[in-house]
């Protein structure tokens, strides 16, 4: 019996062949040899001595930035021509650039890679991955993969202030910077490029400073009377479809300039004061307003210089400094004066300050101050002068006429005559406008050759005042008898100052 050895002479290669067989022969000595065979079958187990590899040297893909979580982005291939185990090829990411690690997995059977959640162009343009695959030997491979993000116009253009200047003076000359801004986007080709409009605006515009900065300009004078307060609204829109926008707010606050003087609220002023009055009595107020703000607008009233020949009679009047309250500081008689005006003016507290001035006319109203004055018969004449009425009168005879005046004016300086007391009331009587006395009725012979009368003189004041007037009346058959018991020079002279007060009389009736 011999033993045969069967010796592997070099390394078998499962992969290029798995199996071989051949015939083994066993020849003896004898003569003719006579032979046996043998079929050998070899069947070449595997052994790991395959590291997979990948389909690529490396892998490229791309994907939107707003894909979902969950998207394929793509899938790796890796091949093992080991057989069992040593053929199974698990995946895994083993190092991910960018520490992007936490938004991609892969699918260790199939090699998908997926999101895990959507990526930002923004935050990064590509991720470059590494991914292993190991067989069950424990034999490896790597590929890289470049995930390239494709920009979607996810990002509203943003404005970036640089300068603001809030308040503006009222008086800011056109073409003044107000603001100055950028505006950027971070997405890129169209979805980056930006557009900039101010909404419709009539004192401002927008202004190309350099690159993607822009100016915000005066271009008209401003008034803060007008409009105290500009909202500016600048939208900034990108290219992208559909395209995003932004606005920016700014609140112009204008501040205020002395450019408006003060304006009364009346072209002038008219005001009135009884005569008599008290002392530093109120009489009215002027007013004043200023469309300025502030110490612009602090309004301040004072007397402006008077000229004229009434500057003295000024100096009754008084105004208030704060409150324009005009004051009379002392009595005034309307006999004396009847009217005077004054110049106010009104200046507020700006600098340099503004002013502006209005007449004031102080109108004096009468009192019944004055009681009237009786001019005929004179009521000083010592003997009193006497009437003569012939005893043929008929009633309606006009004796006398008593004149009297009255300082004060309108109802106050109208009259009234009433017979007060006479030695025959029934005889006479008194026109009660005129003041003419007249016979009532014809004389008798039992009147008294002497009459006396007295006249009640009252204007229409209130409370009236009063005067009266005494007259004399002689009852005479003919004028020729009131001689002849008085012929001597004495009777002479009363005859004179008679015709005398007749003249007087009559120059006053004729003036009235």
């Amino acid at each position: 019996g011999k033993y045969l050895e069967l010796v592997l002479e070099k390394p078998l290669d499962r992969e290029e062949q798995e199996e071989m067989g051949f015939c083994v022969i066993a020849v003896d000595g004898g003569s003719p040899p006579r032979s046996g065979t043998i079929e050998v079958s070899i069947i070449i187990l595997d052994a790991n001595d395959n590291a997979p590899v990948f389909t690529q040297e490396g892998y490229s893909g791309t994907v939107l930035e707003n894909m979902p979580e969950g998207s394929v982005i793509l899938t790796v291939l890796a091949t093992d021509p080991d057989a069992g185990l040593n053929g199974d090829i698990s995946y895994q990411l083993s190092e991910v650039v960018g520490k992007s690690e936490s938004a991609f997995v892969i699918d260790p059977i199939t090699g998908e890679i997926k999101i895990t959640k959507p990526l930002d162009f923004e935050a990064a343009h590509t991720h470059e991955l590494t991914v292993r695959a190991t067989d069950g030997g424990g034999l490896s491979a790597i590929c890289k993969v470049l995930v390239v993000v494709v920009d979607v116009n996810d990002n509203a253009p943003e404005l970036v202030v640089s300068s603001f200047s809030s308040p503006l003076p009222e008086n800011t000359v056109p073409g003044t910077v107000v603001a100055l801004f950028t505006v950027r986007d971070r997405d890129s080709g169209a979805n980056g490029k930006i557009s900039c409009a101010l909404q419709d605006q009539l004192f401002f515009s927008l202004r190309p400073a350099y690159k993607n900065y822009y100016e915000l300009v005066t271009v008209s004078a401003l008034d803060r009377e007008e409009t105290p307060r500009h909202i500016l609204s600048v939208t900034a829109a990108d290219a992208g479809s559909p395209p995003l926008s932004s606005t920016q707010t700014f609140t112009v606050d204008i501040s205020d300039v002395n450019d408006n003087a003060p304006v009364f609220n009346q072209s002038s002023y008219t005001m009135y004061v009884r005569e008599n009055n008290v002392a530093t009595v109120f009489v009215g107020a002027v007013s004043a307003a200023d469309a300025d703000v502030g110490l612009n607008a602090k309004v301040t009233y004072s007397l402006a210089a008077e000229q004229g020949p009434e500057r003295a009679w000024c100096s009754c009047i008084s105004v208030n400094s704060e409150k324009g309250h005009v004051f009379v500081l002392r009595p005034l008689d309307y006999e004396r004066l009847r009217q005077t005006e004054v110049t106010v003016s009104a200046s507020d507290a700006g600098s340099p300050p503004l002013s502006a001035n209005v007449t004031v006319r102080l109108v004096v109203l009468d009192e019944n101050d004055n009681a009237p004055l009786v001019l005929y018969p004179a009521q000083e004449s010592s003997p009193a002068s006497s009437e003569l009425v012939p005893v043929s009168a008929e009633a309606g005879y006009l004796i006398s006429k008593v004149v009297a005046v009255d300082a004060d004016s309108g109802q106050n300086s109208w009259l009234s005559y009433h017979l007060l007391r006479a030695t025959d009331p029934g005889l006479f009587s008194v026109g009660l406008q005129s003041g003419e006395v007249r016979l009532r009725r014809p004389v008798t012979e039992r009147d008294s050759v002497k009459q006396k009368l007295l006249v009640l003189v009252r204007d229409n004041g209130k409370p009236p005042l009063s005067a009266t007037a005494a007259l004399s009346a002689l009852l005479l058959k003919d004028f020729s008898d009131v001689r002849l018991p008085h012929s001597s020079p004495a009777a002479e002279d009363q005859a004179a100052s008679l015709t005398t007060y007749l003249i007087i009389a009559l120059v006053f009736v004729s003036l009235l």
